[in-house]
């Protein structure tokens, strides 16, 4: 493994391996199934259970919340090498199946209940996905190879809703849910494909004497105990992990939902002249855009993270969605919505519509860059016995900055307006910028190979 590093910081082209790529392609498959579902949800909840907007709130909003405790608990379990490749395997085909099993159901708890442990089972799997990725990869390689795990990430959650859309037109709602299971499946395979090589590495590290993955927790039990897991994250005291999150938590106190953004293009829109339909067309067309910017970026954003670090890729990423925030926030003060009221729906906008097009692909370059570089943060401050417990708490930060960001910010957009909403989490990433680039000489070294 250390000549796999070194081959690799040396200008070695084979950083792109069997295994790296089979998690990029796990990322895109799986999140073209779920994203699927995600996107055809409400007109289901609606149209044929008969249920209305709330249900699908309280659905969601679970489902999340059982999502970042998922991986608080399975954090500790990825420690474990062998184990973190059964737990992903049975994430990825867990979430297949609950939720492609959505399409039978009849009820709104039911779907609550699917919805509820396919979202347990994503949790639990990222922390051991995510590890196993680090010991796929060279040290000098981790940027590029969380780059292609976040441009699968992104890439599926474009196509997904597409193909989402296809299926609904040609077979109707319950086979487009039904049919989720297929790209489902393919990502619990490709997983497979992505243990094996892992399995591959410490078996010929074991082969050539090398000390593999020392310091490793045992492989017996798997249950999961409150003692356990307060004992896998009392591990990581001492370590540069806190230092690294800093930033990360900075950063994820200004990561609004992405609902806010559409949100804030649909009501500008309406503004300038659009019709409802035109707009909310027009702000899904541009939320497309900001998953693409997020893919197109995330790879060349690891290939800068392992030339620069991922201190100042961080930077990078909040730096665009300051930008982009700011420009969402002075929408109104730019008069192009007034400017236009008045103006025919069809050229309404021919301006304004370019305007907060380049504020959502400025976000989307803003993610792209920022969750590459946070993960690659994780996986150069921790050795590999205790990547899994690290990449577990990276998860609460993120889902616990993400939900109060999302939360405060949409109390001050209802309450005071979108002006000042934006401006407080631009705020947010400015001070995660500024943090990232101060500690630029910090934890950007990967910790000495295991």
């Amino acid at each position: 493994m250390r000549d796999k590093q070194q081959n690799t910081r040396s200008g070695s082209p084979r950083w792109l391996t069997l295994g790296v790529f089979s998690v990029g392609a796990t990322s895109f498959l799986s999140d073209a199934g779920h994203e699927l579902v995600t996107s055809v949800l409400p007109a289901f909840l609606t149209s044929v259970l008969g249920v209305g907007a709330a249900a699908l709130g309280i659905i969601d909003g679970v489902a999340d919340a059982l999502t970042g405790l998922a991986k608080l608990a399975g954090g500790p379990l990825a420690d474990d090498p062998r184990r973190r490749r059964a737990i992903a395997s049975a994430g990825y085909t867990t979430t297949a199946v609950t939720t492609a099993a959505i399409g039978l159901t009849t009820a709104a708890w039911q779907v609550g209940v699917l919805r509820g442990v396919a979202w347990i089972a994503r949790g639990f799997r990222s922390p051991a996905r995510d590890s196993m990725l680090a010991s796929l990869a060279a040290s000098g390689a981790y940027g590029r190879a969380y780059g292609i795990e976040r441009a699968g990430d992104n890439l599926g959650a474009v196509v997904g809703p597409l193909l989402g859309g296809l299926l609904v037109v040609w077979l109707g709602l319950r086979p487009a849910i039904l049919l989720s299971v297929v790209p489902g499946l393919l990502a619990a395979v490709a997983i497979g494909v992505a243990a094996h090589q892992a399995h591959k590495l410490v078996a010929a590290s074991r082969a050539s004497g090398a000390s593999a993955e020392p310091g490793r927790p045992g492989t017996g039990s798997t249950r999961i105990t409150r003692a356990g897991i307060m004992a896998g994250y009392r591990r990581l005291r001492g370590t540069r992990l806190s230092h690294a999150l800093i930033p990360v938590a900075l950063f994820e106190g200004g990561n609004l939902a992405a609902t806010l953004l559409i949100l804030r293009a649909y009501q500008f829109f309406l503004d300038g002249g659009m019709t409802e339909p035109q707009a909310t067309v027009l702000a899904t067309v541009l939320y497309a855009a900001y998953n693409a910017a997020a893919a197109l970026i995330a790879v060349p954003a690891g290939a800068l993270i392992d030339r620069i670090g991922p201190r100042r890729v961080l930077a990078l990423g909040a730096a665009a969605y300051v930008l982009g925030y700011l420009g969402f926030a002075f929408l109104d003060v730019t008069g192009l919505g007034g400017a236009t009221r008045n103006a025919s729906p069809a050229g309404a906008t021919s301006d304004a519509w370019l305007i907060v097009l380049v504020c959502f692909v400025l976000g989307g370059l803003g993610i792209g860059l920022g969750e590459t570089a946070q993960s690659t943060l994780v996986a150069h401050a921790l050795p590999d016995a205790l990547r899994g417990s690290g990449f577990g708490l990276l998860g609460l930060v993120q889902a616990g900055g993400d939900v109060t960001a999302t939360i405060i910010g949409g109390i001050v957009y209802a309450t005071v307006g979108p002006l000042w909403a934006f401006a407080y989490a631009a705020a947010w990433m400015g001070a995660s910028c500024a943090v990232a680039y101060a500690g630029r000489h910090h934890d950007d070294a990967p910790v000495p190979a295991d």
